[in-house]
């Protein structure tokens, strides 16, 4: 499958049909909405020769997306990406790992503590996660410790530490590969937020947001 035959993954995981009120309404905004694509296929389907300089196989990609996915609780994007790891390859035991995993670590968040000061009164202690002993054979000690950075990131972006960092490069990740792993983390954010409001604006069609068109060139 090349780069251009993987549909606009935001327009799939909302529902979109062209001539919809938000499909409209991301037309106005259409070099936003490239760029979302483009990093979609920055991140999963990378070029040959990116992906020949990276460790960070398209395995490891989709099992973390599935892990993320889920840990937002979003199960239109959970689906996608635990799909897109099954057409991957990935072995049956390695996807209920990720399945399996994914629930142990559901939380509430976003948890951690501040620098002593004035933000301090907003720490918020929470629970600490790993992947299970039982399920760590099947991962493996580098996606073991892939997953559980990408939990931090999710619920303890707070508590980022060098330590976290050298638990990853501990693992056998470069630090290349922690940069792909932290962005894709961000992206999965950012993806699944701009599929909640385009749901909402889809549910809500008359609202002015999904309307009115656009002020700006």
């Amino acid at each position: 499958m090349t780069s251009h035959s993987i549909p606009d993954v935001i327009d799939r995981l909302t529902g979109l049909r062209p001539g919809d009120p938000a499909d409209l309404l991301r037309n106005q905004r259409l070099q936003a909405r490239e760029h979302a694509q483009q990093s979609y296929l920055a991140l999963f389907e990378p070029v040959e020769s990116d992906a020949a300089r990276s460790a960070f196989t398209r395995t490891e990609r989709f099992a973390v997306a599935a892990f993320v996915a889920t840990l937002h609780a979003h199960p239109g994007a959970a689906a996608f990406y635990a799909t897109a790891l099954a057409d991957g390859g990935a072995t049956p035991a390695l996807r209920r790992a990720i399945e399996a995993e994914a629930a142990a670590g559901h939380a509430q968040g976003p948890y951690g503590r501040y620098p002593a000061g004035p933000l301090s009164a907003e720490d918020v202690d929470g629970p600490q996660w790993g992947v299970g002993e039982t399920h760590r054979t099947v991962l493996g000690a580098r996606l073991s410790a892939g997953l559980a950075h990408a939990h931090l990131l999710v619920f303890h972006p707070r508590d980022a530490s060098a330590a976290a960092l050298q638990a990853l490069l501990d693992a056998g990740w470069s630090t290349t590969e922690i940069v792909t792993l932290s962005q894709l983390v961000a992206f999965l954010a950012f993806q699944i937020r701009v599929v909640i409001g385009l749901q909402a604006l889809a549910a809500h069609p008359s609202s002015p947001a999904a309307s009115e068109p656009s002020r700006k060139a």
